[in-house]
């Protein structure tokens, strides 16, 4: 790493830049990347660089091209690392409230933090040429640039999978998120909790169709949710809730959580039934840490092991269960305003492979489901290769698999929730 943040006179505008560094030149994910940097930030400061590095991320193609057009040659190798702090620099003149001379010092100091000094002149020029020049440069960008800000690719998938809703898919993509949370109804009810939330200052709208879901409408830190350390609340997305409801796990079913990291809705299965036998299964040991520590704070038991699911004869023991949540991996597609890292890290080529992987573990985890068991197959995904073609596929060639009701594809909507995909299979 090229910064390190554990000094006590860091400069965020550095730190940001690093993160930014990290995932566009490594390919470190966001959320990752961030951990890295940020650890040792008092939580003011890590939400800076929080906004400003998302941010960057949602209008890459915008920021990019006011670069290209200020610059007559790019920085590469070593002094790469300047690029993305004059984005920084950018992104914080067009986008927040920061005054623009500070914006400008800021950056110029974070210079020094790499030991660049010899570039300030060129920091300081560029951000000051596009303080004169930046209204000339919105409409050349407006006329001219990658206006959608997302990877030419995507457009062209969606397009043709959605071409009356294509544009709006793009709009909410290029939108930050709703915060909902699921209400833990052990607990509360969510019409109890939300007046709780109002006790504390907090408003929020219940979801006329989900029991447990409530929509913020200003979202909050999570410390500043009540009684969120007691296990009452969870953060998740409104369309990641209908999974546990949609599997109906019952008390007393041996039921496995594939792919179950971080643990959202294995907790869910357990709220909705606590003498539930969960076994949730997470090829990554270190998210599979992230699933203890869901049901450590919700006080709820699971069975948790690290597996690979296109392997479950390495692991299920031969075990039959009578529910099954495969929570596919996938391209992420329906979750970009949450993750906006995902349209510059994900490339055209993986949906085949993340395809193939899919099907290979819906179909070699079907043989441990019961005659008679439920198999819910999800993705947060918006991509009919990953969703409705692979249950079209496995159904062809699955003779004892049943689609029990039609399939669901939710949009990343405004008010709503984020791109997901259901299909709810029976065992015949």
């Amino acid at each position: 790493m090229v910064f390190k943040s554990q000094s006590k006179s860091y400069n965020l505008r550095a730190i940001c830049s690093q993160v930014v560094f990290d995932v566009l030149d490594k390919g470190v994910s966001l959320s990752n990347a961030l951990v890295q940097c940020t650890n040792k930030l008092n939580d003011k400061d890590r939400a800076l660089v929080q906004e400003i590095c998302f941010g960057i991320m949602r209008v890459l193609p915008e920021i990019e091209f006011y670069i290209q057009s200020l610059m007559v040659k790019p920085l590469t190798g070593k002094n790469r690392i300047i690029h993305y702090l004059l984005m920084v620099g950018i992104y914080q003149i067009v986008y927040t409230r920061v005054p623009e001379h500070a914006s400008v010092g800021d950056t110029v100091n974070g210079v020094i933090s790499f030991r660049k000094t010899a570039l300030k002149g060129l920091v300081n020029g560029v951000l000051r040429s596009f303080l004169r020049e930046q209204d000339a440069l919105k409409q050349q960008f407006l006329a001219k640039g990658n206006t959608t800000l997302h990877p030419s690719w995507f457009i062209k998938r969606i397009k043709h999978a959605y071409p009356d809703q294509w544009q709006a898919i793009i709009d909410n993509n290029n939108q930050k998120p709703p915060m909902w949370l699921r209400v833990n109804q052990q607990h509360y009810s969510a019409q109890d909790y939300q007046t709780l939330l109002l006790q504390h200052g907090i408003t929020s709208t219940i979801d006329v169709k989900l029991p447990t879901a409530l929509r913020l409408d200003v979202p909050v830190a999570i410390n500043k949710l009540p009684k969120f350390t007691e296990g009452v609340v969870t953060v998740q997305d409104r369309s990641a809730q209908h999974a546990a409801y949609l599997l109906d796990p019952q008390n007393g079913e041996a039921i496995l959580d594939l792919c179950a990291a971080p643990g959202g809705k294995t907790t869910h299965i357990l709220e909705l039934a606590p003498q539930a036998n969960v076994l949730a299964v997470d090829i990554d040991s270190e998210r599979v840490k992230r699933i203890n520590e869901n049901l450590s704070r919700l006080k709820l038991n699971a069975d948790v092991i690290v597996g690979d699911g296109v392997k479950p004869e390495q692991w299920a023991k031969g075990k039959k269960f009578d529910r099954i949540l495969l929570d596919a991996p996938c391209s992420a597609t329906g979750v970009i305003r949450r993750h906006p890292d995902i349209k510059w890290l994900r490339r055209d080529s993986d949906i085949s492979e993340l395809a193939k992987l899919q099907y290979q573990i819906l179909v070699n985890i079907w043989s441990y489901l019961k005659v008679g068991g439920t198999l819910v197959y999800a993705t947060c995904s918006i991509l009919p290769e990953e969703n409705s073609l692979q249950i079209e596929r496995f159904l062809k060639e699955t003779n004892d698999a049943k689609l029990v009701e039609p399939v669901i594809q939710y949009l990343p909507s405004e008010e709503e929730g984020d791109g997901f995909f259901y299909a709810k299979l029976n065992k015949i």
